[in-house]
């Protein structure tokens, strides 16, 4: 029966319940380990990103106007 799931899982993962409950998960060792793996943080992403060395094109704000305030 225990081989079975773990055959299943290399498909898909599987849930192990309890009760009715579910209370575990069994996956493959492909998924666990992408799963389990250091991510990237933000910056790391946009340095790898494809577009990182493009620059952005932002239209020029005119400059705001100053508001009164009652003393």
């Amino acid at each position: 029966m225990l081989s079975e799931v773990i055959k299943s899982a290399a498909r898909e993962p599987q849930i192990i319940t309890v009760r009715g409950e579910e209370t575990a998960v069994v996956l493959s060792m492909e998924k666990y380990k992408k799963l389990s793996s250091p991510k990237e943080n933000l910056v790391e992403f946009m340095r790898n990103s494809p577009w990182a060395d493009t620059e952005l094109e932002l239209p020029e704000r005119p400059p705001e106007k100053m508001r009164e305030i009652a003393w």
